[in-house]
């Protein structure tokens, strides 16, 4: 196996519009023969998250490896944590968010939460606060199942969208005051971190061979990190 530490803006595998400079084209080039899993555009790749979320990807490197670890994603017999900045400050320290996520009816390219069970799949978001911002909240996400979008579906359901996620609704300054001061604080934010607020943490599995358990963690990237230290200093300067 491979475990990739992936920046924001890279293409996890080619697709419509991508075709070039994703990371299977990376890792095409640099390892010969990768296991296909029925889809010759994604050799390799067990999951895979979004172009602009940063962190943590497993790759096979074979077949066995490859069987394995998609039993492992299926079985939910892993712990995989997301880090996400979202807009407002939650009632509650800690939750679970529920709702089957399936393809957006009026918009393709996005997903929607049906909490009736209607369509989609069941999806299931674990999350506590690590940090409270006033009009935005760090939280840590615990992910059971691995829908597309699950993360930024699950908290805009809510009405906690991620922090600059334009796909569903959370580049516009959604909470706080109508002051001209905190508005341009919020935008500058907004620049710091172009993209949604969302990375991918952590992950700890048992090795696919030897059986070990392999635990994987990762730095918040320096867009990310600014970011935070942006929302903490200006919470700071509420408070004085």
């Amino acid at each position: 196996i491979l475990v990739v530490n992936k920046k924001a803006g890279m293409v996890v595998h080619p697709g419509f519009g991508n075709w070039d400079g994703t990371l299977v084209n990376a890792l095409a080039f640099h390892f010969k023969n990768l296991p296909i899993f029925g889809d010759e555009t994604r050799p390799g790749l067990v999951h895979r998250i979004d172009k602009n979320t940063s962190g943590i990807l497993v790759v096979a490197k074979n077949e066995g490896s490859l069987t394995i670890m998609n039993e492992k994603f299926t079985n939910r017999d892993l712990n995989r944590k997301y880090w996400a900045l979202v807009w407002g400050d939650l009632k509650e320290d800690a939750g679970i968010i529920e709702g089957n996520i399936g393809r957006s009816l009026k918009n393709r390219k996005i997903m929607d939460v049906f909490p009736n069970g209607d369509f989609g799949k069941t999806a299931l978001t674990h999350w506590k606060v690590i940090q409270r911002y006033g009009y935005t909240t760090l939280v840590e996400c615990k992910l059971e199942t691995g829908r597309t979008h699950q993360i930024r579906a699950h908290f805009k359901f809510i009405g906690h969208p991620l922090f600059n996620d334009p796909e569903y609704g959370g580049d516009k300054v959604l909470k706080g005051t109508v002051f001209t001061k905190y508005k341009q604080s919020v935008k500058n934010c907004f620049l710091s971190c172009n993209r949604q607020a969302l990375h991918a943490k952590s992950l700890e599995f048992k090795h696919p061979i030897t059986n070990k358990i392999m635990r994987f963690d990762s730095d918040l990237p320096e867009d990310f990190s600014i970011l935070l230290e942006k929302w903490k200093n200006y919470t700071l300067q509420r408070k004085l």
